[in-house]
Parts: structure tokens; sequence; C-alpha cells
């Protein structure tokens, strides 16, 4: 059963721009193995972790470092919840989740479907 839904989008340019004036947002928004990515991947996880939020009804306290958005070797995304966002989401019932992130035409985005229950 789908216990939540959330989708965000990111304008890749104006991400850049606010990484390259705030250097350390990086460090504050994304884990170290994510860090490592092209500007465009780095937006649609931070779509992700919008995402995952709104799925979650935007509770309080969420950390960022809490929701890291791997890659399988297929190249399919999923996420490493720990802390604060798999608190929420063992709360909420949640028991797995679907990911799906673009970026073309200057636009990241994530689409994130939370799963539980029966």
């Amino acid at each position: 059963m789908i216990l939540g839904v959330g989708i965000d989008v990111v304008e890749v340019e104006r991400f850049a721009r606010i990484l390259a004036r705030r250097p350390a947002l990086a460090e504050r928004l994304f884990t170290a193995s994510e860090r490592g990515l092209p500007v465009a991947s780095l937006a649609a996880r931070f779509a992700a972790k919008e995402a995952v939020a709104k799925a979650l009804g935007a509770p309080a306290g969420l950390a960022w470092h809490d929701c890291e958005v791997v890659s399988a070797a297929s190249g399919r995304p999923g996420l490493c919840l720990r802390g604060t966002v798999r608190a929420a989401a063992a709360e909420a019932g949640i028991t797995s989740w679907h990911v799906s992130l673009s970026h073309d035409a200057g636009i990241a985005s994530a689409v994130v479907l939370a799963e539980g229950g029966g």
C-alpha cells in the first residue's frame, strides 16, 4: 500500500550558483560519497531528499545526511536511510521506497513513493 508520495524539482544552474557561493552547503546536504557527483546529479539527489521529506509528511528534525541517494550497479537509484529519517519512516510504517531521478533541459527532478503495510 502506498503511504506517501513526494516530488520535487530543482533548477540545475541556480543550484550550481548556490553551491558555488556557499561551498559548506554541499557538506551539510550531501554525504561524502554523494559530494563527488556532477552538479546535475547533486541537484537530482537534493530533489530526492526533499521528495522523501514530503512523502513522510515533512516532519521536523530530519537530518540531510540521514537520507542518502545511492545507485545500484545497474544505475537504478535507491535510498539508504539512517537516524532521523529511518525513525520517521518506521513510525509511518514505511517498509520500502521507490525513487526516480531525472535531469534534462536544466531541470533536475525526483519522484519518491513510500510503501508499507498491508
